[in-house]
């Protein structure tokens, strides 16, 4: 698995001087997505919906809002 693409714009295009520790989403080779963001398990778990759960080796991140609206037009439909 490698990374593609970078979906939306890099940090620096979202206000990041150093473009580096910031939120990003990929595309991935086999067709994912990876995403980088602040680890929010242990405050979020208890939040989710009860129609949402996660595995143990999942985790909740938090992306700004930036980060997702700028991915938007780079999300590919199907």
């Amino acid at each position: 698995m490698k990374i593609v693409r970078r979906i939306g714009v890099p940090p620096t295009a979202r206000g990041s001087i150093t473009g580096q520790s910031c939120p990003d989403i990929f595309e991935l080779s086999d067709g994912n997505f990876a995403v980088i963001g602040t680890e929010a398990t242990s405050r979020l778990d208890g939040e989710l919906p009860d129609d949402a759960s996660r595995a143990d080796y999942e985790r909740i991140v938090i992306v700004s809002r930036e980060t997702l609206v700028r991915a938007k037009a780079d999300i590919p439909d199907a």
